[in-house]
């Protein structure tokens, strides 16, 4: 995974899902590696989909804690739950 592709995936989740959950009050939001996969129309990148998710820098920028992460470690399936700060 290149960490410019790592970047653009952490910036699009952080716009499309993490800010959208904070501007209408959310506490949680639950991303799904296979939706974020699937929205930014990528193909073969589940692995850097979960790398930049999983990554410590990603909690950092969108300030947020992780609560849970289910499923594979690289897969669609892949998903977390995290708690907006």
């Amino acid at each position: 995974m290149t960490q410019r592709l790592a970047d653009e995936i952490r910036e699009y989740v952080i716009v499309a899902l993490i800010k959208p959950a904070r501007r209408r009050g959310d506490r949680i939001v639950r991303i799904r590696a296979g939706d974020v996969h699937k929205s930014m129309g990528l193909k073969n990148r589940m692995p850097a989909i979960c790398g930049a998710l999983d990554a410590a820098v990603f909690q950092e920028q969108a300030r947020v804690i992780l609560s849970s992460r289910h499923g594979p470690i690289q897969g669609a399936n892949a998903s977390w739950e995290f708690e907006l700060v």
